[in-house]
């Protein structure tokens, strides 16, 4: 392998040469007319960007299969050419899709932009990944996508701002005001979830996430869960201090589809939400109202209000 390696090198350095010297390549037919190449490591970011940038960009989204864990993706042969060839590329950041950053890592180049969402939000290793749970996170990449498109292709700045400006007042509006009526209506109200994936929806809402810090990060990273969290969280559903039980239903453990049986049994109602978009077809708002409407009938079905 060592001694392979300078040749490998020198082959790679020698296609981008002969690469960015072809006419109508990326590098010098950016400021024309041709749209602009995004790659999102997820879908979710992928439709936000895909509605920022309208009919100026083609936008492909790597994870996008709801039944797929995206922390265990491994990026293909065929993700790398969509990468290498990409002008901005949307990544999550904090450990989620370290299969994404890699790879971009790996494609180096000096004209193409790259959104991590995880240091544009100023967060670091450890943090919980799921940003686009955090309502103020998505209008963050939503301009900074913006401002990149803008960069790229800057004769249709203008058509970029226009976009971002209706995303904002239009395409969020159901979304921004589902998330204020369960604000209105139950906000102190204790529930539970199965991991850190619902942290984000919990505090922009204004609910009392009762299950520990602890049994959440372990079952999204999955690691083990201590026998003092579990039977912590077992007595929360037991004793009904939760209203309503929240679970990822693409990280469904046996532990957690036990606890899923057992707020059933109990008579505690059950929400599942997903880490990409649920149908995959779907826009990012359509899904995010969609799980705000089941969290909302949920909660009155506990609560009564």
């Amino acid at each position: 392998m060592r001694r392979t390696l300078p040749a490998v090198v020198l082959l790679t350095v020698l296609l981008c040469t002969v690469a960015c010297a072809i006419p109508g390549s990326r590098t010098d037919d950016l400021q024309g007319d041709r749209k602009l190449r995004v790659v999102a490591a997820e879908n979710v970011w992928g439709s936000i960007a895909e509605q920022l940038g309208g009919g100026r960009v083609d936008v492909t989204s790597i994870v996008a299969n709801p039944n797929t864990d995206p922390h265990s993706y491994e990026a293909t042969a065929s993700d790398a050419r969509a990468i290498a060839d990409a002008d901005l590329v949307v990544v999550n950041g904090l450990g989620y899709d370290t299969w994404a950053s890699k790879t971009v890592g790996a494609n180096p180049s000096p004209i193409r932009a790259v959104v991590d969402v995880g240091d544009l939000t100023g967060h670091k290793a450890g943090d919980n990944p799921h940003r686009w749970y955090y309502p103020a996170d998505v209008g963050r990449v939503a301009a900074a996508v913006t401002r990149d498109y803008q960069r790229l292709d800057p004769r249709h700045a203008g058509f970029y701002a226009a976009r971002l400006a209706a995303f904002r007042r239009a395409a969020l509006a159901p979304y921004h005001r589902a998330l204020a009526d369960l604000r209105h209506r139950y906000a102190g109200t204790p529930v539970g979830a199965s991991e850190s994936i619902f942290e984000g929806l919990a505090g922009a809402i204004g609910l009392r996430l009762l299950t520990p810090v602890r049994f959440l990060d372990a079952v999204s990273e999955g690691s083990d869960i201590t026998a003092g969290d579990k039977s912590t969280v077992d007595h929360q559903l037991t004793a009904h201090q939760v209203a309503v039980f929240v679970f990822n239903s693409q990280n469904s453990t046996p532990d957690i589809q036990r606890l899923v049986d057992a707020a059933r049994a109990d008579h505690i109602p059950v929400v599942p939400i997903t880490e990409t978009l649920s149908p995959a077809g779907a826009s990012f708002q359509q899904w995010q109202v969609a799980q705000l409407r089941s969290l909302a009938r949920a909660l009155h079905q506990a609560t009564g209000r």
